[in-house]
């Protein structure tokens, strides 16, 4: 793939996702990209796929703009970002005169790849574990693969707002208040006696470098995912170290205490993983399952992409338990949290 078919394939993507700004954006990139500029010839140095599923070149310059307009250090670009409304010629000049004023900080910013914590997805982590506590009424040992910056493993500090009853804490820190369709969640109360995460690049959220980095890759003209993150990170206490996921898990798994279940969770992070990788984690995690008891039981808590990548179609939910290896479909979400279609 071209840089210019990954800028229009990435346009596409973002238009189908709800947001008509990063389209725009995007496509505008893609006709005047500055490929003899240090970032041109930076980017023409990638190999492999430089779409969402490798490098993710377009998201990356995507989110290095959007972070000088949330630091505050280019006006002039900040005056045609949302809710600012400019003309094509205006919107034109302002981008790519940011590219050229701020190259050595968007050079610098394009090192590492995009990284996003969607908070919305917790919905989806709400319901399917009150679903695994309605199995299993337990304390919850709580572990996530591909945690970012820890914050959906905070749900149990969020409200669920879905077909008339909200689900959660009394004065939770957000409300998520996705298009819901089936029936209603279980009532069962998950309680959380340890959470832990794992990544590859673990952020911190209450470090003002690390939160502006999960913000700006934040769509600018979503606001509302800008304010669940922000209120996210100010609850965020999860313990998420640095590693390779399944190394992590193995000693975890060991670890999981008797008279507590042990949930699994991830969130459009599984894909990512290598094949040899994803293949020893689920042969790790069905080894242990073998080994569970009523007394120390095991879930797999998954939303991710089970073949079909598109906005239509979202990802698949599903929950393994274990004893007795039970697989539920819970059904599907959209990848940023948006709707739920729910079986339960």
């Amino acid at each position: 793939m071209t840089l210019t078919a990954a800028f229009k394939d990435q346009a596409g993507s973002c238009a189908r996702m709800g947001s008509p700004f990063m389209e725009r954006l995007l496509s505008l990139l893609a006709l005047h990209w500055p490929e003899r500029s240090a970032l041109g010839q930076k980017f023409a140095e990638f190999t492999g796929d430089i779409g969402p599923a490798g490098h993710s070149l377009p998201l990356r310059i995507a989110g290095g703009l959007h972070a000088l307009v949330l630091g505050h250090n280019a006006p002039e670009l900040a005056a045609v970002y949302p809710p600012h409304q400019p003309s094509d010629d205006v919107f034109q000049e302002a981008v790519l005169a940011a590219l050229s004023s701020h190259e050595e900080f968007l050079l610098n910013w394009c090192e590492s790849p995009p990284q996003t914590n969607e908070v919305r997805r917790s919905a989806a982590l709400i319901a399917g574990a009150r679903v695994a506590v309605q199995h299993f009424d337990l304390p919850v040992y709580l572990s996530e693969l591909g945690a970012s910056g820890g914050l959906n493993l905070m749900w149990d500090h969020y409200a669920l707002d879905v077909l008339g009853t909200r689900f959660g804490p009394p004065m939770p820190a957000l409300t998520l208040s996705p298009d819901w369709k089936g029936k209603a969640p279980p009532e069962n109360t998950p309680v959380i006696a340890d959470r832990a995460g794992v990544d590859l690049n673990p952020l911190k959220p209450a470090r003002g470098a690390d939160l502006l980095r999960l913000t700006a890759y934040l769509w600018p003209d979503q606001p509302e995912r800008l304010q669940l993150t922000r209120a996210a990170a100010s609850v965020a206490t999860a313990d998420v170290s640095r590693g390779d996921a399944i190394a992590w898990l193995s000693p975890r798994l060991q670890s999981a205490p008797q008279g507590h279940l042990h949930l699994i969770q991830h969130t459009v992070a599984w894909q990512y993983f290598p094949p040899e990788v994803q293949a020893h984690g689920k042969a790790l995690i069905e080894a242990a399952g073998a080994q569970a008891t009523a007394a120390r039981p095991l879930a797999w808590l998954s939303m991710e992409s089970d073949g079909d990548t598109t906005a239509k179609v979202g990802a698949a939910l599903t929950l393994r338990l274990w004893p007795g290896d039970i697989t539920l479909d819970l059904g599907r979400a959209d990848f940023h949290g948006r709707w739920i279609d729910w079986k339960g």
